[in-house]
């Protein structure tokens, strides 16, 4: 049987790396990789299906899935995850000093459905009593003015947001106080030039989210993979092979970080971080599959339909295809 070509956007991580090099194949499969920022593989992928097998925004899988309208059909792989407590910048001369203080205040973001963003109102939701109708949002482009939502939303009434105006970038609007604060999955440029009047909502972002993952048990998930429902319908071993595959690309990754001796990851006290995060999170801290991320996906599927962007509550098989959920065992 001849490999059947596909073509695989993703981001360029090392827990995908052996994939895009080759060292790890992916059964029946001659891929064709591009490695690519997430805005490019979103926009590509959900405007216009350009990829076989491709990283999906979480949260623009599930509006898509839920109106019945998507073209891919995810498998239970999950490239990127992040804490967020670290997403929300602030003036801080506008008397902000707590979450609570978000109240009635005007605060950007890039797109209201991006998966960070959900993340970041759910936990001013659930932790803080701060919901989405609480405050007044005003989208824009990061740099580029302009941005609009990839996918056309229906909000509740309740939540309101505005357009930045024409030629105005939410970087430029937090730096000349226009707006009081943003949340997004990137730093503003002011922010990480060191304008003095711009800061992390929480001092400690870093501190509060372990806080946070003690008490819940959660590590957000941003990305999915998706492969494309026609390709998959046609070739079914497809969405088995793909989890295999990226499953042991990613237990490489691992791998290549326990090795101490020459680090193959530029980042000082390399060793120390990797056991204190086994110490907290367990030996794979980065679960693929549906079982060890049941509780994550629960509590993301009600805060996505909580705040209106999906037409009604997914459970969680539902976001994956049947044969990526089951695997033999010796």
């Amino acid at each position: 049987m001849t490999n059947i070509p596909v073509t695989v956007a993703v981001g360029d991580y090392d827990r995908v790396r052996p994939l895009a090099t080759g060292s790890v194949q992916i059964d029946g499969v001659d891929p064709v990789f591009s490695l690519l920022y997430p805005e490019e593989m979103f926009f590509r992928a959900f405007r216009f299906a350009d990829f076989d097998v491709t990283e999906l925004s979480l949260s623009s899988y599930v509006v898509r899935l839920a109106r019945g309208d998507c073209p891919y059909v995810a498998i239970p792989v999950f490239p990127s995850r992040a804490f967020r407590h670290n997403a929300i910048f602030i003036r801080n001369d506008r008397g902000i000093t707590k979450p609570e203080d978000l109240r009635g205040k005007r605060i950007g973001l890039p797109e209201y459905q991006l998966t960070a963003n959900v993340w970041v109102r759910y936990i001013l939701e659930q932790d803080y009593g701060v919901a989405p109708s609480d405050i007044e949002w005003v989208r824009g482009g990061y740099e580029v003015p302009g941005r609009s939502e990839k996918i056309p939303l229906q909000l509740p009434p309740t939540v309101r947001v505005a357009e930045a105006p024409p030629g105005k970038t939410l970087s430029r609007m937090l730096a000349e106080g226009e707006i009081d604060g943003l949340i997004g999955p990137r730093a503003p440029s002011p922010f990480d030039a060191g304008h003095p009047a711009i800061s992390w909502l929480f001092p400690d972002p870093g501190a509060a989210a372990l806080a946070w993952y003690e008490r819940t048990k959660i590590f957000p998930i941003m990305h999915v993979i998706g492969v494309r429902r026609s390709l998959v319908e046609r070739y079914p071993f497809l969405a088995g092979s793909l989890t295999k595959a990226f499953d042991a690309s990613k237990r490489m990754a691992l791998e290549a970080l326990t090795d101490t001796s020459a680090p193959k990851v530029t980042l000082p006290l390399l060793d120390e971080s990797l056991r204190r995060a086994r110490r907290l999170m367990g030996h794979d801290f980065w679960p693929y599959g549906l079982e060890p991320n049941r509780t994550t996906l629960q509590a993301f599927l009600a805060a996505h339909h909580g705040q209106g962007l999906s037409a009604r509550q997914l459970a969680p098989e539902e976001l994956f295809h049947p044969s990526s959920l089951e695997s033999f065992a010796l």
